[in-house]
């Protein structure tokens, strides 16, 4: 990394840069961020293209957001960069909008949790709460007394216009635009609609039957997880990772996990790493039977979703006898897991990858040739690698687009760096692609499971913690490859039994934000299709 140190000293010589922490940290005004974010992002020998994670901090007298960067040439290259504006009142940070598509939604996210405006981005509306809210949540002087923000019950109109402030040559100015066109024939899909897969809110304009444009509202069931965990201990959190994407609530949890152990120096058993490694390619199987029972019954299709609960049945069968849960397997603990595996789970799992061999074949009987079902899918939602990568679109979704993105094999952790597996990657970048890669994966989860299960140690399932888990002050992340992509942890502590900050990154967020792109001049009927192949989860979206 010296080079890229070299880069940035060369683009903002008055940068801080911060080598001794986990990830290379450079510490920026804020009047400089732009122009440094702009030479790394398109650094020619490795362009910082991928913004992985976005995140609003009160660091007390001053503001600020840190950007986790990498590149999609080598996702081991990592940099974050930190600005911050000491203005309470009135904060503004200067967009990077331009740069990264994934920053849109991200930047109103952290407006309306920290009251942090982002000149030139250009929609500066409050992503998750009403423009009414009073106050910013993940501020550490907010007011939670709910008398200042009684809920409201009655109905409101929903405001289609965007306020911004633009650069100028006479200095910032303050404007509105017109979300919709005047004549747009505006109709609602959500947030009561089974294909939104969950409480999702698209408003869209129609031209016929052809999509125009689309608006995404969210904030229906937003629980305030990251505020609610300032307060409590690093077990009380885990919990909360669960209800995220809780098709992936294994793999969830077990990133944090990681992320405090990394933290706090916590050694694994190797018996333990064994068993989260099976359990979370369990979770990964659970969680795309779902997503392809869901797509195909979107579709039509209801065969083929009872099949794939009737498969998903047989995961949380061994989930229940594990642990007592079973969509919520609450199962990961600091330092391992909170039980050994039962007498017969390695008779189980063996059986379970018999038969779901079996019947993967069944499904590209059903539906995988279907010539109506092709139809349905083939050459539509197409997502370019560029736009995959510039929007974080990862998972099955971003590999169907040939964005090779996988953290078990950039970042491995727990024992993905002891098996062999193939990344599925596609190149149609249609919605064809992200059904096919998921199936695929499915065998690749299979596979891995096998290479595992005959070998698991003897020996202790769970370290030795202390009563009470404190992490040393700092800034550390933990990326993970949850069903749906990319799932990060972000935790700033300041030497507490609980995080000072935590931040967590969502792959469905990144799906969400690029259905405008991928759908405009699609039909509204396909709409559902390409929804259905991006396989966003709400809850994890709303946190």
């Amino acid at each position: 990394m010296e080079n890229i140190k070299n880069i940035i000293l060369k683009a903002v010589p008055e940068a801080i840069i911060a080598d001794d922490k986990q990830i290379l940290t450079v510490t920026v005004d804020k009047d400089s961020l732009h122009h440094l974010a702009k030479t790394l992002r398109y650094n020619a020998e490795l362009p910082f293209d991928y913004l992985a994670m976005l995140t609003g901090v009160d660091r007390g007298e001053t503001l600020g957001v840190n950007y986790l960067l990498t590149s999609s040439k080598d996702l081991t290259k990592e940099v974050v960069l930190e600005t911050s504006t000491a203005d309470r009142e009135k904060p503004l940070l200067y967009s990077v909008t331009d740069l990264w598509e994934t920053a849109h939604y991200n930047e109103r996210e952290v407006y309306a949790m920290l009251g942090i405006r982002f000149i030139n981005n250009p929609d500066m509306r409050r992503f998750f709460l009403n423009s009414d809210w009073r106050g910013f949540p993940l501020r550490k002087d907010y007011d939670a007394d709910p008398v200042l923000n009684p809920v409201d019950v009655e109905s409101k109109e929903i405001v289609d216009i965007a306020p911004r402030i633009v650069e100028t040559p006479q200095g910032l100015k303050e404007e509105t635009s017109e979300i919709f066109e005047k004549d747009d024939y505006v109709i609602n899909v959500g947030p009561q609609h089974p294909s939104t897969h969950g409480v999702m809110h698209f408003r869209m304009a129609l031209d016929g039957e052809i999509v125009k444009k689309i608006d995404v509202h969210s904030g229906y069931i937003h629980r305030g997880i990251e505020k609610l965990s300032e307060k409590l201990t690093y077990p009380q959190i885990l919990h909360f990772t669960d209800r995220l994407d809780y098709l992936s609530a294994s793999i969830n949890r077990h990133t944090l996990c990681m992320c405090v152990e990394k933290a706090a120096q916590i050694e694994i058993p190797e018996r333990a790493q064994y068993i989260r490694t099976i359990m979370d390619e369990l979770n990964r199987i659970d969680s795309h039977l779902i997503g392809w029972g869901s797509m195909c019954m979107d579709l039509g299709a209801t065969t083929a979703f009872i099949y794939g609960i009737r498969e998903r049945e047989h995961i949380l069968q061994i989930f229940e006898k594990t642990s007592g849960g079973r969509l919520i397997v609450n199962y990961n603990v600091v330092g391992g897991v909170m039980f050994d595996i039962y007498n017969d789970f390695q008779k189980d799992v063996k059986a379970f990858v018999i038969y779901m061999r079996e019947k993967l074949d069944e499904y590209h009987r059903l539906f995988t040739g279907n010539v109506i079902a092709i139809g349905r899918m083939e050459g539509l939602g197409i997502l370019s690698k560029e736009d995959a990568i510039t929007y974080g679109v990862t998972g099955p979704a971003g590999r169907g687009s040939g964005f090779s993105c996988d953290v078990r094999k950039y970042h491995p952790y727990a024992l993905y760096d002891k098996v062999e597996f193939k990344e599925i990657i596609r190149s149609e970048c249609d919605a064809y692609a992200r059904y096919k890669n998921r199936l695929d994966e499915i065998e690749e989860s299979l596979h891995i499971i096998e290479q595992l299960i005959d070998n698991i140690p003897d020996g202790d399932f769970q370290a030795k913690t202390k009563a009470i888990i404190k992490l040393p002050e700092g800034e550390f992340y933990q990326r993970a490859e949850a069903g749906r992509g990319e799932f990060g942890v972000f935790i700033e502590s300041r030497g507490d039994k609980f995080p000072y900050r935590l931040k967590f990154r969502s792959p469905s967020m990144a799906a969400v934000s690029v259905m405008p792109l991928i759908c405009k001049g699609e039909k509204l009927s396909d709409f559902i299709s390409i929804g259905g192949s991006m396989d966003y989860v709400i809850p994890d979206i709303d946190r």
